[in-house]
């Protein structure tokens, strides 16, 4: 190629990016990229107290690197109950969250294929459900809904339009009422340190 023609494309060429699993080496950069991505009042959300001194579910934390390897793109899901059923049993589920891309790659498909990944891993992994809290304009497309999550509620203030649902098994949140509560494995001390 001549270096005309690679100076063209690489002026059209979008950057491609992977998909795997967050790794420990990836904690400096995943914070980095949420305080661009949301801002400083990302931790004092109402899905964030869920989340405080918890580890993620195994296998459902990614990230989204691009062809040099820097971190682009997040997400993670927690286990939580999603309120009790009819019997008074929690409700095992996921709450997945932040989503977040870094600001210079928005619009190139990385939170839509980090999505797709995550539902895809959580499905793979027998999970039941999923809900988070977000825009429904840009969820529903994935399957989510407020129908899913109707007679729930998050510890603090939501807006309950945003609060979403989705079944990866059908009639999963069927019943399911009450406040999430997180059943995630808490950090150790050691631990508490390295993946804050």
């Amino acid at each position: 190629m001549t270096p005309v023609l690679q100076e063209i494309v690489s002026l059209f060429h979008t950057p491609a990016f992977v998909i795997e699993e967050e790794g420990l080496s990836d904690v400096i950069a995943r914070e980095a990229l949420l305080d661009r991505a949301m801002g400083p009042k990302r931790k004092k959300k109402s899905s964030e107290k869920i989340r405080r001194n918890r580890l993620p579910a195994d296998g459902l934390a990614l990230v989204a690197r691009d062809e040099t390897g820097r971190v682009i793109g997040t997400v993670r899901l927690w286990h939580v109950d999603a309120g009790v059923n009819a019997e008074g049993h929690g409700v095992p589920a996921l709450l997945l969250g932040p989503l977040a891309v870094d600001p210079d790659t928005n619009g190139k498909g990385v939170g839509s294929a980090l999505m797709r990944a995550a539902i895809s891993a959580a499905a793979k992994r027998g999970h039941g459900a999923i809900l988070l809290v977000g825009d429904p304009e840009y969820y529903e497309r994935f399957g989510f809904s407020a129908a899913k999550a109707q007679h729930l509620v998050m510890p603090g203030p939501f807006e309950r339009r945003r609060f979403l649902g989705l079944e990866l098994k059908k009639g999963w949140l069927g019943g399911a009422a009450g406040m999430l509560v997180a059943t995630g494995t808490r950090l150790t001390a050691p631990r508490l340190r390295n993946a804050a």
